[in-house]
């Protein structure tokens, strides 16, 4: 495979007889490459990519008073976008791979367009959004025919990222690397150049080994490596040793693997081993036309199924919806955001819509609105007394409206915490109906009340609101009942009385008006989940009646009442939030809360972090859809399960996780402008789940090689409740004299994982893809 790869790269060997044309400069090497890449793409004859790799003078909007033309061009990898920068800047700054584009938007559909685009004409507008915590890139052309160009190029080279293989990114890492170690541009390498390309791809080897190789593969004697010259050096860097012995071990002497003998490989890796798979995964992966016709597999092939989305360490079967989803709503994890409206800090930072379409595009189901008295009559969003920017809550509801069901078709809930008066509530309860329409519920399903919480499949497609509702008690008036309040806690009226320094009548001016009554239109639209104080677990709750609780009230119900709130969350939903302390929105681990059955366990999403990871791992399975449903023993009505104390109760199916950390391949240079950082990197195996099962273990560190270095270490640990655990890896570049460098991430359930030698694709801090990175393990679990 790797040859094959080469040849790609570099392009088919010269015949005999023929010569290079002497006038080919370097710009004609970087077409040549440009021209396979587009071919492979099967992209060759578009006008549009052709159109993109000649370049447009496109208007980067940022506000009112930074708008600036500036030159954008496709680069010959077609994967590679780069543009003209005023400032000095290294080149990996000034460009931006379609690997990282979540997508493109046409027209005035992002909030920056919106608000400082409009001296352009709509049709002249698009928006690239980017994965990950980068913003959105807000662009303007000349012309409604350029705009169009870029939009229709942009979506093809999606489409095309979309299906692209393991084998495929790692061509378009590697492709991009020589492209800049050619200082040149004449398709030849110099050891020099060759010194700089291992550096630039994270390996630091001794420089008698490497001219030793380039020796080797310099069989014109000319100082230079050309084309199969370069092929063969690449080949001999980028060789799988682990890989070639496992293949041997299975195929025999003949190095050959026939479909029998693929048999026995799937039976170790806990595959399907049947002949009828076997014959499926040759004629899949095989690349040998003729050893595919007989139902034979070559190294090449081997290797292609280890690397592709069958040979991952994550269950592929589990990136579908494949969970029972007619349980009631109070039987599922829910991935939940905190200030959802937030970029930044909550003290300061910027409010935007933007935040909410980044949740739901995570397979967020709650998100949050702290509703505001706005100056002109319409409500507002923002982080209340203090210094984050303002948005219009109709705003949020029409970008709510427009993204809810994108990544998922599972119920939304809006989680209203209202600070607005009975006039300005009645205003939100109207643009809730207006603009949400059918989506928005506002009765109950079967017009009764209701005595069990419906499920997520009865609720597809709709959207709830959980926020207060007005009681109409007997002979009198409807009227909200002051001691249902919920609780304020100190620590939340001390940080915002510190956050900012304000007179008595700016306070006055922040204060909610008429706080203690809730319209009736307003209430109308509570069904579901109407907000009600927490009086003990003794105290009968309606079905549709939930509670929130910060990190430090629940904390204290898990210690004293483990047991109780296991069985509270059977019945009833309760949403977990941040300590009003966490000023720099920061998280809190979500783990703890779902380890007693708590359904909304809001994060902020907009800060990355372990916690991030963990929201992320957990809701990685059935489908991404945002519900998991919870273990059978945390459904169950007379469980005695208790987080604490996991051994009382029902036993569990207690398990010994082996993993063997192998190798990594590819991964990033974290100072891409110091050719000499190279990282030293260790493996870190976490596990998180029941208190007990909680455990950090990790490998040695390997010296300057980030690019194949090899650990074949194995770490071991106990799991007594599987049901609950996340297992994560982390890579880290060991440092002597401060803490080590994170390098990349992946986690996932513990029931997710698949046994075997598996593939660990690695994730960057925002949980974006690293590609072509992975680690190489072998995975054993077994019941104690």
């Amino acid at each position: 495979m790797l040859g094959r790869l080469w040849n790609m790269i570099c392009g088919k060997k010269k015949r005999q007889g023929t010569t290079a044309d002497p006038s080919q400069d370097g710009a004609g090497a970087t077409k040549a490459l440009g021209l396979r890449a587009l071919k492979k793409m099967g992209l060759t004859d578009d006008e549009d990519v052709k159109a993109m790799l000649k370049g447009s003078n496109l208007w980067k909007i940022k506000s009112v008073n930074w708008q600036k033309q500036r030159l954008y061009r496709l680069e010959q990898d077609a994967m590679t976008i780069w543009f003209d920068s005023e400032s000095k800047r290294a080149r990996s700054k000034q460009t931006f791979s379609v690997i990282h584009i979540h997508g493109v938007r046409e027209g005035f559909q992002s909030e920056g367009l919106r608000r400082y685009g409009l001296s352009f004409p709509e049709k002249h507008c698009f928006t690239i959004v980017f994965k990950g915590k980068r913003k959105n890139l807000d662009m303007a052309a000349d012309s409604e025919d350029e705009a169009q160009r870029w939009i229709r190029g942009l979506n093809k080279l999606i489409k095309r990222v979309e299906v692209m293989s393991q084998s495929e990114k790692l061509d378009h890492w590697i492709r991009d690397y020589l492209h800049q170690a050619d200082k040149n541009k004449d398709n030849k390498m110099t050891f020099k150049e060759v010194k700089n390309l291992l550096k630039m791809i994270n390996i630091d080897m001794n420089d008698i080994y490497a001219h030793r190789l380039f020796k080797k593969c310099d069989r014109s004697n000319n100082n230079k490596l050309e084309e199969h010259e370069l092929e063969e050096f690449c080949t001999l860097l980028m060789q799988r040793p682990e890989l070639e012995e496992i293949f041997s071990q299975y195929s025999g002497e003949d190095r050959v693997l026939s479909a029998e003998e693929l048999l026995d490989f799937l039976w170790d890796q806990g595959e399907a081993a049947t002949l009828e798979n076997a014959c499926r995964i040759i004629n899949t992966y095989e690349l040998n036309e003729k050893a595919r016709y007989h139902n034979l597999m070559m190294l090449d092939g081997f290797i292609m199924y280890l690397l592709s989305p069958e040979g991952n360490i994550f269950n592929h079967e589990h990136a579908q919806v494949y969970q029972d989803m007619h349980q009631p709503l109070s039987h599922y994890f829910i991935s939940s955001s905190h200030n959802t409206y937030l970029t930044e800090d909550q003290l300061g930072g910027a409010s935007s819509t933007e935040a909410y379409i980044r949740a739901f595009m995570c397979g967020c189901r709650c998100v949050e609105l702290d509703c505001w008295e706005g100056s002109n009559g319409e409500p507002i969003i923002y982080h209340g007394h203090t210094l984050t920017s303002k948005i219009l809550f109709k705003d949020v509801i029409h970008t709510i409206r427009e993204y809810a069901f994108k990544q998922s078709l599972y119920p939304v809930i809006l989680s209203i915490e209202n600070h607005c008066g009975l006039e300005q509530q009645a205003i939100m309860a109207r643009h809730l109906k207006r603009i949400l329409g059918n989506m928005l519920v506002t009765k109950p399903l079967d017009d009764k009340v209701p005595t069990e919480l419906p499920s997520p499949e009865q609720l597809k497609g709709k959207i709830l609101v959980k926020g207060k509702k007005l009681q109409f008690l007997k002979n009198e008036g409807s009227g909200w009942n002051h001691n249902e309040e919920e609780e304020v806690e100190e620590e939340v009226e001390q940080m915002q009385l510190e956050t900012r320094r304000v007179s008595h009548y700016e306070m006055e001016q922040l204060q909610p008006k008429d706080s203690s009554e809730i319209s009736v239109e307003l209430s109308d639209v509570v069904v579901y989940c109407r907000s009600v104080p927490f009086h003990g677990f003794d105290k009968m709750q309606a079905a549709n009646e939930m509670s929130s609780f910060s990190e430090r009230k629940v904390r204290k119900l898990i210690k004293d009442y483990g047991n109780a709130l296991v069985r509270h969350s059977i019945h009833y939903l309760s949403r977990i939030y941040p300590s009003g302390l966490r000023t720099d929105s920061s998280n809190y681990n979500p783990q703890e809360m779902w380890a007693t059955g708590c359904q909304l366990v809001a994060l902020n999403f907009q800060t990355p972090g372990y916690e991030m990871d963990l929201n992320q791992g957990r809701f990685q399975e059935n489908g991404q859809c945002g519900y998991i449903l919870k273990p059978k023993f945390m459904r169950e009505r007379d469980t005695m399960f208790d987080p604490e104390y996991p051994s009382r109760g029902a036993s569990h199916d207690m398990k010994t996780l082996t993993i063997r950390v192998i190798s990594a391949q590819q991964l990033p240079k974290l100072n891409k402008e110091k050719k000499n950082s190279i990282v030293d990197p260790l493996v870190h195996l976490e596990i998180y789940g029941v208190t007990m099962d909680s455990a950090k273990k990790h490998t040695k560190y390997i010296l300057n090689n980030g690019f194949n270095p090899i650990w074949n270490e194995t770490l071991i640990h106990q799991i007594r409740v599987p049901e609950l655990a996340l297992v994560r890896f982390v890579v880290e570049d060991y440092d002597t004299t401060s803490s080590n460098d994170f390098v990349g991430q992946f986690t996932l359930p513990f029931s997710s994982l698949k046994t075997g030698y598996r593939h660990i694709h690695l994730l960057s801090k925002d949980g974006t893809s690293l590609s072509p990175a992975t680690l190489f393990v072998h995975i054993t679990i077994e019941s104690i």
